[in-house]
C-alpha cells in the first residue's frame, strides 16, 4: 500500500540567528495511487517535506506513515520509496544498465536474471532500450532524466518521490516529459509525490495540489479547485499566469470603491463580505481571462493600452488608468494598438474579495453563484 499519512510534521534547523522552522505542523493524506504535487516559492519547505518522506532529513516532530507503518526511524532504503532528483544523480563511470540495476543489487536479494529482466523491461518502457550500454556523459539531458526515472521504476516501490526532475530540461522537452511521467504513473498506479516550483507542471500533472508558503499549507485541492476557488490571496497570486489582478478597495453601501473605479456588487455578496471580514480594508481580485472587453460602453471601465503581448491564440493587454494597472487576456484575433482606449467589464461571478488583513477569500462559495446581470461597474 502506497498510502501516505503525514501528521503534524515539523522540521527545525539551528542557526546562529536561532531556530529556523522550515516545515511547520504539516498534516496531509495522500491516497494510494494518487499523483500529488507540492508547489510553492523557493524556501517554502516543499523539498524539505519530500526529503523527510524519503528519510533524507530527520523529522523534528510529528510522524509520517506509509501504509500502516510509521517510517520516522526507518532507513531510507527500507521505506519502500524511490526518488528522482533534480540533477539525476547518475554514476558517471557506470553504464545505463549498471545505473538502473545498482539499487536492486544493494537492497534486494533478486537474482541476476530477474534484475536484468526488470532493467530491460523498464528501459523499453522509457524508450531507452538502445542506450543500456552507454555512459551518462554520452546522453542528452532528456535521456539522463529517463534513466533516472527508470532506475526508480525498476525498484517497484510503494511510493515515487520526484524533486523538480524536469527543471534542467528545455521547454519543449519538459512538456514532452510531463506527458511521459503522467502516462507512466497512470500505467503503474504508484503513489507519487512531485515537488516543483513550476505551477504549470502542478496544474497539468496532478490529481491534487498542495500549496506551501513559509513551511505551512495554504491550500490542498484539485487543480480546478485551487485555480477557481483560492482560499487566500497568496494562492490566488501564486496560481495562474499571468497573475490575478488585485486592487485595494473598501465596501460602502454595497459598492466597492477602488482608486479610480466603483463596482456595485449583489446584495447577498455584500452581506457575506461584511459578515466575514476582519477589517474594513479589502482586496478585489479577478483573473485576466475573466475580464470582459466590451466596446459597447455599457457599465465599463475605460483604460489605456500600454503594451500588447501576442502569444498565438491569446493576446495579453496591459492597461493603465490613473493609479491602477490591469492585465486582460483576450482572443488572439482581438486587436488593439498601444495608446488606444479599451473598455471592459468585471463579471460578478468571477470576482474574488479578500480581507486585506488576513488574506482570506471572503466569497469562496458566493463568487460562483452570483449572476453578472445583478451588478454594475462605473468608471
Amino acid at each position: 500500500m502506497g498510502r501516505i499519512t503525514i501528521n503534524n510534521v515539523r522540521k527545525e534547523y539551528d542557526s546562529d540567528a536561532g531556530t529556523i522552522c522550515a516545515v511547520e505542523d504539516v498534516s496531509l493524506n495522500v491516497a494510494d495511487g494518487e499523483f500529488l504535487t507540492i508547489v510553492g516559492p523557493s524556501g517554502s519547505g516543499k523539498s524539505t517535506l519530500l526529503r523527510m518522506i524519503a528519510g533524507l532529513e530527520d523529522i523534528t516532530g510529528g510522524e509520517i506513515k506509509i501504509g500502516d507503518t510509521i517510517i520516522n526511524n526507518i532507513a531510507p532504503q527500507n521505506r519502500g520509496v524511490a526518488m528522482v532528483f533534480q540533477n539525476y544523480a547518475l554514476y558517471p563511470h557506470m553504464s545505463v544498465r549498471q545505473n538502473m540495476s545498482y539499487g536492486l543489487k544493494l537492497t534486494t536479494d533478486l537474482g541476476k536474471e530477474e534484475i536484468s529482466r526488470r532493467v530491460e523491461d523498464t528501459a523499453e518502457m522509457m524508450g531507452i532500450g538502445d542506450l543500456l550500454d552507454k555512459k551518462p556523459n554520452n546522453l542528452s539531458g532528456g535521456q539522463q532524466q529517463r534513466v533516472a526515472t527508470g532506475r526508480a521504476i525498476v525498484r517497484q516501490p510503494d511510493v515515487f518521490l520526484f524533486d523538480e526532475p524536469l527543471s534542467n530540461l528545455d521547454a519543449k522537452l519538459r512538456l514532452h516529459m510531463r506527458t511521459e511521467l503522467q502516462r507512466i504513473q497512470e500505467d503503474l498506479e504508484t503513489t507519487s509525490v512531485y515537488v516543483t516550483h513550476d505551477q504549470t507542471e502542478a496544474m497539468t500533472m496532478s490529481d491534487r495540489i498542495v500549496i506551501l508558503s513559509d513551511g505551512s499549507i495554504q491550500q490542498v485541492g484539485t487543480p480546478a479547485e485551487v485555480y477557481a476557488q483560492p482560499t487566500n490571496q497568496f494562492v490566488a497570486d501564486f496560481i495562474g499566469s499571468p497573475s490575478m489582478n488585485f486592487f485595494d478597495v473598501r465596501l460602502e453601501h454595497g459598492v466597492l470603491h477602488g482608486e479610480d473605479f466603483e463596482y456595485e456588487i449583489p446584495p447577498e455578496l455584500a452581506t457575506t463580505v461584511r459578515e466575514n471580514r476582519q477589517s474594513n480594508d479589502l482586496v478585489l481580485g479577478i483573473r485576466p481571462e475573466h475580464i470582459s472587453v466590451d466596446t459597447e460602453g455599457k457599465d465599463t471601465i475605460e483604460a489605456t493600452l500600454e503594451v500588447l503581448e501576442h502569444e498565438g491564440s491569446d493576446n495579453y493587454l496591459y492597461l493603465s488608468k490613473s493609479e491602477t494597472e490591469w492585465t486582460v487576456r483576450v482572443d488572439g484575433n482581438t486587436r488593439f494598438e498601444p495608446g488606444e482606449s479599451v473598455e471592459f467589464t468585471l463579471p460578478a461571478d468571477h470576482l474574488h474579495i479578500f480581507d486585506a488583513e488576513t488574506g482570506e477569500n471572503l466569497v469562496l462559495d458566493e463568487a460562483a453563484s452570483t449572476e453578472t446581470d445583478d451588478s454594475s461597474v462605473t468608471a
